[in-house]
């Protein structure tokens, strides 16, 4: 499987962002998804996951602003961030679960800034 990310930017506070994960490779042996993020000097934090069931999770720092998606069809992932912050600046991976393994994207930078 890989996954390449877009629709990272540069973005005022208060304003919106979509990035999004496409799938390609073994798309069909997918389980879970989700959006990872790393700031600098910081550690890779978790954002949010969507499963096969199409349930999803967020962390409590994006509850209300993050929404998750996918889109079977495409075989694309989404990640539609509004009230962005400042702090929300990092560099968001998304990952594919499969039975074989976790698969990471290259990462797409967002960075909030007035």
């Amino acid at each position: 499987v890989q996954l390449v990310e877009s629709g990272g930017g540069l973005v005022q506070p208060g304003r919106s962002l979509r990035l999004s994960c496409a799938a390609s490779g073994s798309s069909f042996r997918i389980n879970d998804m989700g959006w990872y993020r790393q700031a600098p000097g910081k550690q890779r934090e978790l954002v949010a996951t969507i499963n096969s069931g199409e349930m999803t999770n967020y962390a409590e720092f994006v509850k209300g602003r993050f929404a998750i998606s996918r889109d079977r069809v495409k075989n694309t992932m989404y990640l539609q961030m509004d009230s962005l912050k400042p702090e929300d600046t990092a560099v968001y991976y998304c990952y594919a679960q499969l039975w074989t393994g976790r698969y990471w994207g290259q990462g797409t930078q967002v960075t909030v800034s007035s």
